[in-house]
């Protein structure tokens, strides 16, 4: 199921400019540490599922951060923009890099279990740990 909107997005140079589809319009964050280290700060991303279509590639930086993921960047100018699944079936987009990030309504935080103490987002929403972000993953993937 996804939200039946196709939005556009860029780095802030415009070398990479991308088209998707997110299943909702929800942002989530994640407190990895991997996440943080590339991001500078929590990574508010947007699922888009396998509906991510790059107008030119060729400026994209690809990171094999783990066995199963990637982390994709401007090459030109760095801005952080996909946390994808080695396979294929998952990618996350950067909100901030959609032409249009106000739109996603901020619901969920994943691995909370990872998040320095020094900062905390007000308002309620769904928390998880990575031991139950990794659970949710597995159970996607049988």
């Amino acid at each position: 199921m996804t939200s039946g909107k196709t939005l556009s997005g860029r780095c802030l140079c415009g070398a990479v400019t991308f088209t998707a589809e997110p299943r909702a319009l929800h942002m989530d964050s994640c407190h990895c540490s991997m996440c943080r280290r590339w991001s500078a700060g929590p990574l508010f991303a947007v699922d888009v599922g396998t509906s991510l279509k790059i107008a030119d590639g060729a400026k994209l930086g690809v990171y094999g951060s783990s066995d199963w993921a990637e982390r994709c960047f401007c090459s030109v100018c760095g801005s952080t923009l996909f946390w994808r699944m080695r396979d294929g079936s998952f990618t996350g987009v950067s909100a901030q890099a959609f032409d249009d990030p106000g739109i996603f309504e901020f619901t969920t935080e994943i691995f909370v279990d990872e998040k320095p103490a020094n900062y905390a987002f007000a308002g309620e929403r769904k928390r998880m740990t990575g031991a139950e972000v990794l659970a949710a993953f597995s159970k996607q993937s049988e």
